[in-house]
């Protein structure tokens, strides 16, 4: 080889390897920030704390660095209205700084009476002071959603009067949240795990969403309850879209992870992904295995679910 192949050679070399290089540092910083290999979920699917501790260990912060780590953009916790407000404030900032959307947390939820279906004075205080104190949470921690459970039916009055009488006390508690900034979901549950709700399917919540009225007051549509109480996910999805603010997953049967049950998650996410879905789906369900094997199967179900 001559001199002059030889440095046209090199230099065609050296420019690819140049060329190799930026591209890579290119990728590396448009990469998500996160750990090594992490996943670029389209869809901001939220653990719950205590989902990976396993990997993570007991300390909340610890948490979500790892679930950050993942992939993971968001982060449920059912129960944030109840801890104390200085551990609110720590987990609301280390949420931001590693850029993680806080979920839904329950603001009211009421199992075993009929309580909002009635025009009780002594309901709607309970209700607004929910709400009023789920606001304060929703400040320390950057809150968008809280879970309202409106409670039983009131078989000794009729239908249309108990959803009158909701509408009523929902209004009032939209009136308190949208000048906060903060939404109720409310959320129908399915009739097999928890009898004599009133609120259990997605077109009931829609009929009571839009007599509200108000963009304070949306649907949290559970994915699992849901395919109990009438199956139908994406056509129900579609009718209630205006009215839906927040998802909820989990499989059935059993209530465990996506690809444990009947549902094809990879279909629904696909189709909400396309609907230009930009909020939370709490990982509201169990996992399948023990241990660290049944984490990593956890986050391996929805990184496969996640690619479409």
């Amino acid at each position: 080889m001559d001199r002059r192949t030889f440095l046209a050679t090199g230099l065609t070399a050296g420019a690819a390897a140049a060329l190799k290089l930026a591209s890579a540092a290119d990728a590396q910083a448009a990469a998500p920030k996160g750990g090594p290999g992490r996943h670029a979920f389209k869809l901001k699917y939220a653990p719950h704390f205590g989902q990976f501790k396993q990997h993570a260990g007991d300390d909340l912060l610890d948490q979500l660095k790892f679930i950050a780590d993942q992939g993971f953009r968001a982060l449920e916790d059912n129960g944030m209205a109840g801890r104390p407000a200085e551990e609110q404030e720590k987990i609301g900032r280390e949420m931001a700084r590693l850029g993680l959307t806080m979920g839904a947390f329950v603001a009211y939820a009421e199992f075993s009476e009929p309580t909002l279906v009635h025009d009780d004075p002594d309901a709607r205080a309970k209700l607004l002071a929910g709400v009023k104190n789920a606001i304060e949470v929703a400040q320390r921690v950057n809150g968008k959603w809280c879970i309202v459970v409106p409670g039983c039916i009131e078989p000794r009055l009729g239908w249309d009067y108990q959803t009158a009488n909701l509408v009523e006390h929902l209004k009032a508690a939209a009136g308190v949240c949208a000048p906060a900034g903060l939404t109720i979901v409310v959320e129908p549950l399915n009739p097999r795990d928890h009898p004599r709700l009133f609120v259990s399917k997605i077109g009931q919540a829609y009929q009571i969403c839009r007599a509200v009225n108000s963009p304070a007051c949306k649907i949290l549509d559970d994915i699992y309850h849901q395919q109990i109480t009438e199956g139908d996910l994406i056509p129900n999805i579609d009718k209630a879209w205006s009215e839906i603010a927040y998802f909820h997953l989990g499989d059935t049967p059993g209530r465990k992870e996506p690809g444990t049950g009947e549902i094809n998650f990879r279909n629904v996410f696909r189709h909400i992904h396309a609907k230009g879905y930009q909020g939370v789906l709490g990982m509201e369900h169990g996992q399948s295995k023990e241990g660290k094997a049944g984490e990593q199967a956890v986050i391996d179900v929805y990184v496969a679910c996640d690619e479409f």
